[in-house]
């Protein structure tokens, strides 16, 4: 079994935003000459997370933030976590901070309509995301 870990950064421009890193995941995996396996994508951070859902339509990121605000609004009486990014943590602890994704013939093994993405919650910032491919 062959192991392959890549990193690259994602400069967020929102304090909520959720980017499409479906490009750069597919890109290394192709780089990797792994064919079969699977690709964990994992953010080190915990104002941040990583999740699949459809990127065809921009709508789709934009009513899940949406949500996620109603849910866990940035100022809400009783928070006590000094820095005000409360909301940001329970955020991150929702939606989680990976998502492993199947190889298969040097292929991310996605469905017709989904896409990886970074979830910012505590932005602007500059992050960092881990792939780590594994295979043969």
């Amino acid at each position: 079994m062959k192991i392959v870990q890549e990193e690259f950064r994602v400069s967020t421009k929102s304090r909520n935003q959720m980017i499409d890193i479906t490009s750069q995941v597919r890109s290394f995996v192709s780089q990797s000459g792994i064919s079969n396996g699977d690709v964990i994508v994992y953010c080190p951070h915990t104002t941040a997370a990583i999740t699949i859902n459809e990127n065809a339509d921009p709508s789709v990121p934009h009513d899940i933030l949406l949500t996620l605000e109603e849910l866990l609004p940035h100022h809400r009486p009783g928070y006590r976590h000094s820095e005000g990014n409360s909301d940001a943590h329970c955020k991150s602890s929702l939606i989680g901070c990976s998502e492993q994704i199947l190889i298969k013939d040097k292929s991310l093994n996605l469905g017709t309509w989904q896409g990886i993405f970074f979830c910012e919650f505590d932005g602007p910032r500059s992050r960092k995301v881990i792939v780590q491919i594994r295979g043969e």
